[in-house]
Order: structure tokens, then C-alpha cells, then sequence
């Protein structure tokens, strides 16, 4: 790992499979060889072609790839983004952005959207859209750090040529494991979205806090063994962190280990009674909070509506929940019999849960895919037990997201409790170092 002179640009996907593209250039946009277009636009995707209207219905141009370059402070606005795609805070707003804008044709004929900018601009967004920027300026930091690891080591990855899926499918048999990584963006660095890291863009204004927090870290990132970590972080581990291949491919990453979030020496889960004695449990750790002030303070408004995060419980019917399996898994299980856990990792998330039905069996995996199949939208995380009383399945649950890294909530109390940026990151991340690299 060596520094670099200057920060990098990254490109983030936007949109992604929209026949249309509507919004407004804040300012002045070129493209190659017309402009400059202001206001209002329209993209429509032909067969082999993306079309490019302005205001007045009138075509600009057609192209497979049309890039529109920035004057000097201007901005464009899209309408109608989605936020929280597929989870239960998901809804559609206008945003507006700073950069260079791209419209793509994908191989199946929709549109890809495109934005390119600075890796620091980028990051003043992700601090602003992740938490609330009031949150205590330690926690931000913090934050700051770790997003431009998660990015910098993502975009090694890349050039790297690695082959693997990043929506890594094995079925055999009786088996389905999926898991969602960052390789499946072939058109772009990193998504806007919660699959990669929020990015909300500027039109609900970056904090000066955040501003700060992104200022005061400029180039520095967590290293292990001096490689640019690839930093991991969920909203809220429950009490214990998770295991890298709990939610991702088998292989142990040693900066993401289970550990307790919390002074105490809690001990990692090895057995289904040990489960079940934890998630009903209410533990003392960092993320354990119920206080309304705090978690205003650091919660995004998005995120304020989640309650009971650090314990939950769901409840179906046998019927709706027979109906939600068929629905996102795509099988007819017949009648629901049980639900099996088959692996945990320390935090009692699990990785591998067989579903046995009148008609079929399946073990799936892995923590997403899991959350995925039994929800309309997603459970909090897979650290649950299950219960079936009178014809009802109750599932009882620990945290909110796959728990690897660090704890978004944890990480910003231990910010209130004194606690600095080293301090922060160095609990969730064993055995790393902060080094500045530009």
C-alpha cells in the first residue's frame, strides 16, 4: 500500500434498470459536442439507444452512453430516486447531485445513471445520509474513516480483475446460498443505496459537521497488515458483532471478528440454548439504548421510524408466512412445518436455515438471503429464534442488519461516552491502524 498525490474520483450508480430518466440541470451541462443544456430533461431508452430530450420535447441527442460534463458549481436534480430499495424505510424522492452525470445503455435496454465525483465530496454526502449529522464529532470521523477503507479497498478490488459474482449463487440440490458483495456493479464503482453505502446526494444540505468530520480525516483509512481494510458496518449488532463469512463468502477476514460490543465479557454463541438464552436477553452494550434524545441526535430521519431495533419480534401466520416464501423465494413449500437454524455465527446471526415444508426442503443461506425469504420486505438481521404457537410463527430477534464491523449505534454512544476516533475504530476493527495515505 502506498499514498497517493491525489484523492481519486469514483463513479456511483444512481439508477439502475429505468426505461426513464427525468430531472432538471441546476446550471450548465456540456456533452460531446452540444450544450450548454440547463433546466428540465427527459432520457428514454430505445431498443440500442438512449434518447435525450430537453424541455421543450425537443431531441438533443441519441447515443449508447451520453456524458454530460459540469460547469463550475452547477448541480442536476433527478426525480423520482428510490431510498431503501427492497427494505422496510423504502420511498422515492428527488435528489439532487454534484459532478459529472453519465447516462448508460445496459445490455438488457434500460438506463443506467451515473454520477462521477470526488471520493471526499462523495463521502460528505455518505456521512450526511448514514447518520444524523449532529451526531458527536468523534462518531462522524469515525465514520469518515471507515467509508473512504470500505470504498479504497473496494476500488483495489476492481483493478484486480476479480472474477467472482458479487451475487454469488450455489443451489445444489437441496441448497440455495446467496450473498451480496459489490462485484456485480460492472457499470460503476459503487451503488447509492444501502447494498453499498447510503448517498443521498446535497439537496438536503451536507452538515458543516459533516463537512468537518470528512475535512479533519482527509486520506486516512484503517490498514491491516498496511492493506486498506475493507471496513464493514451495520446499524445495530445487537451486543456482539458478526463474522465476515456469516454474510459473505467462506473465508475469515481477520479485522472482522465477532466481538462484544460492550465492556463486558460476552462470550460468542455456540449452541441453539445459547442462542436463545441471548436474543431473548436484553445484555448491556453500547447499542442497547432506548433514550429518544440520543438516538435523535444520531439517527437519520429515515431511520428514526425502526423501533425495538436491539430486540424484536415478528409475527405470521402460517398462511402469510407460506405465502411470503413462495413470493420472494420463488418455491412452493405446501404446507409451512419448520424452521430450522443449522449455523450461527457469534452473534447468533444465522447463516444456514433449512425450511421444510409438505412439498419441499431447502436450506438457504446466507444472512441477507435469509432476512430476505421471510419478509415482505426484510427481517432486521437473522439473529432469531422461532416459536410456533396456535398456527403462528414468532420470531424473536437480536440487531438490525448483518452485524459485521462496526455498530453504527454502538460506535456513535461510545462516541458520547468520551470515547475518540482511535478508540472507535480500533474496538471494532482488531489489530488495525489509522494511517493518511493522501
Amino acid at each position: 500500500m502506498g499514498s497517493v498525490k491525489h484523492q481519486p474520483k469514483i463513479t456511483v450508480g444512481l439508477m439502475d434498470r429505468r426505461s426513464e430518466v427525468s430531472g432538471r440541470m441546476n446550471g450548465h451541462y456540456y456533452g460531446d459536442g452540444f450544450g450548454p443544456l440547463s433546466h428540465r430533461f427527459l432520457a428514454r431508452a430505445t431498443e440500442k439507444t438512449i434518447v435525450l430530450f430537453d424541455e421543450a420535447d425537443r431531441e438533443i441527442c441519441r447515443s449508447q452512453v451520453i456524458q454530460l460534463r459540469s460547469s463550475k458549481n452547477s448541480t442536476f436534480t433527478l426525480f423520482g430516486t428510490t431510498l431503501g430499495n427492497g427494505f422496510h424505510w423504502e420511498k422515492r424522492e428527488d435528489q439532487t447531485f454534484q459532478g459529472d452525470l453519465t447516462l448508460r445503455l445496459h445490455k438488457d435496454g434500460t438506463i443506467t445513471v451515473i454520477n462521477k465525483t470526488s471520493i471526499e465530496d462523495y463521502l460528505k454526502s455518505v456521512i450526511s445520509s448514514e447518520m444524523n449529522p449532529a451526531s458527536p464529532m468523534e462518531f462522524l470521523k469515525s465514520h469518515a474513516i471507515l467509508s473512504r477503507s470500505w470504498v479504497l479497498s473496494g476500488l483495489g478490488q476492481r483493478k484486480r480483475t476479480e472474477k467472482t459474482l458479487n451475487l454469488t449463487e450455489k443451489t445444489k440440490g437441496r441448497k440455495v446460498l446467496r450473498w451480496y458483495g459489490r462485484e456485480d456493479h460492472d457499470l460503476f464503482d459503487v451503488c447509492a443505496g444501502d447494498h453499498c453505502q447510503r448517498y443521498y446526494g446535497i439537496g438536503k444540505k451536507i452538515s458543516r459537521q459533516a463537512e468537518e468530520a470528512v475535512q479533519k480525516t482527509q486520506g486516512m483509512v484503517i490498514t491491516f497488515q498496511n492493506k486498506i481494510c475493507d471496513a464493514r458496518y451495520s446499524k445495530a449488532c445487537g451486543g456482539f458483532t458478526e463474522e465476515y463469512d456469516t454474510a459473505w463468502e467462506d473465508r475469515r477476514v481477520p479485522y472482522l471478528k465477532g466481538i462484544p460490543d460492550a465492556s463486558s465479557p460476552y462470550q460468542p454463541i455456540k449452541t441453539e440454548e445459547e442462542a436463545r438464552r441471548w436474543i431473548v436477553s436484553e445484555p448491556n452494550a453500547y447499542c442497547n439504548t432506548k433514550e429518544l434524545g440520543l438516538l435523535k441526535k444520531i439517527l437519520p430521519g429515515l431511520d428514526r421510524k425502526t423501533k425495538n431495533f436491539f430486540r424484536w419480534t415478528v409475527q405470521y401466520s402460517r398462511k402469510e408466512l407460506e405465502k411470503i416464501l413462495q413470493e420472494k423465494s420463488g418455491f412452493d413449500f405446501g404446507a409451512l412445518q419448520e424452521i430450522v437454524p443449522l449455523q450461527r455465527g457469534p452473534s447468533g446471526r444465522i447463516s444456514h436455515l433449512k425450511i421444510v415444508g409438505s412439498k419441499r426442503s431447502l436450506i438457504v443461506g446466507k444472512e441477507l438471503e435469509i432476512r430476505r425469504w421471510l419478509s415482505p420486505t426484510h427481517l432486521y438481521s437473522s439473529a432469531f429464534i422461532v416459536k410456533v404457537e396456535a398456527n403462528q410463527f414468532i420470531f424473536q430477534g437480536a440487531g438490525w442488519g448483518h452485524g459485521v464491523g462496526l455498530c453504527q449505534i454502538g460506535a456513535a454512544v461510545m462516541a458520547t461516552q468520551g470515547f475518540s476516533t482511535e478508540q472507535i475504530l480500533k474496538h471494532y476493527f482488531r489489530g488495525i491502524e489509522i494511517k493518511k495515505i493522501y
